[in-house]
């Protein structure tokens, strides 16, 4: 069973517009989205800014109370669980966000930032909780002096790094990380992804790595989802989908992620417009102002799911079920 499965999980906000905020309309931050995450896996969420990726993340983790769907951690519903019992969870599942200053607070010390959490669930004593933030801060690369300073003393890397001994200090089987490398220098951006890489390893940690940058995602993540616009357009193990993207979204996505080759010759695509207002979506497939392969389907209804071998699987009309064949299918033909 995995240790996590998201399903159908959607949020709806009610937004004030007109005079005086007279008149409330829905605002679908998240429409039916599902996945999947095994024990010690790494699943990324990707999309542009504005797509749901964080939303999701906060949503499965109820900071933001969902409007319908499930979310099971190894079996258990969260979304049905009472105060108590969540309570209870957060010492499993844990969050790192994307700005590690905002994420911290300023008035305290790095060392009772990360003994409250030990000692208001119980995972230490006020004994041994100095002992053990110490080891935390030693664990992601931080001396043990570092708990006798504030925030502002460190870098954002290292305040980065914080924020991981933070989340690590209840010992969690979960982490969401919400863009945790997308503030940082692009030197310190890959020493925070070896870190956590070899946190997962020597913890078997799951992660749901939530991102804009594909190319992070493809060394950190094994499965992938594609996000536009609250919704899951395409989604399966990362290789296969760069490789061969379907979903004309994910194409574009990959042709405007730069390549780290001085020597390659691929053009760097430019994806045209912005993506639309959550309040006012387009008719059918909410892509289909954008895309360069728009049907005339496309502007009047929203695709199935097409799910097809090896975890991969698309919402575009250009897909239909019967035509859909997977690539391992192709080459032993």
């Amino acid at each position: 069973m995995p240790l996590l499965q998201v399903k159908g999980l959607s949020k709806t906000f009610m937004v004030q517009q007109g005079f005086m905020g007279a008149k409330k309309v829905p605002l679908h931050a998240l429409r039916n989205v599902s996945f999947e995450v095994g024990k010690g896996e790494s699943f990324g969420i990707v999309g542009e800014s504005g797509c749901g990726k964080s939303t999701a993340g906060r949503a499965l983790l109820r900071l933001i109370e969902p409007s319908s769907g499930e979310v099971l951690y190894n079996g258990e519903n969260i979304v049905k669980t009472g105060r108590r019992r969540l309570r209870e969870l957060r010492r499993e599942i844990q969050i790192v966000f994307q700005d590690p200053y905002a994420s911290l607070n300023p008035r305290i010390t790095i060392g009772r930032a990360l003994a409250e959490p030990m000692l208001l669930h119980g995972v230490a004593g006020r004994g041994d909780v100095q002992d053990k933030v110490a080891a935390a801060l030693l664990e992601v690369g931080l001396p043990a002096q570092a708990m006798q300073k504030y925030p502002h003393e460190f870098s954002g890397g290292q305040r980065q790094r914080i924020g991981i001994a933070r989340a690590l200090s209840l010992a969690p089987q979960l982490i969401v990380a919400d863009e945790p490398v997308s503030a940082l220098d692009v030197s310190i951006q890959a020493q925070v992804l070896q870190l956590m890489e070899a946190l997962q390893e020597r913890r078997s940690l799951s992660f749901v790595f939530i991102s804009h940058d594909l190319g992070v995602v493809r060394h950190f993540c094994r499965r992938v989802a594609v996000m536009y616009l609250g919704r899951i357009v395409e989604q399966g193990p990362v290789d296969t989908l760069f490789d061969e993207p379907l979903h004309p979204y994910t194409q574009i996505l990959r042709q405007a992620s730069p390549v780290p080759d001085p020597k390659s010759k691929i053009t760097v695509a430019k994806i045209e417009g912005d993506v639309a207002s959550a309040l006012s979506p387009p008719s059918g497939c909410h892509f289909h102002p954008r895309c360069p392969k728009a049907m005339p389907e496309c502007r009047t209804s929203y695709p199935e799911w097409r799910s097809f071998g090896g975890g991969r699987g698309v919402a575009c009309h250009l897909y239909p079920v019967e035509k859909i064949v997977p690539k391992e299918a192709r080459h032993a033909e």
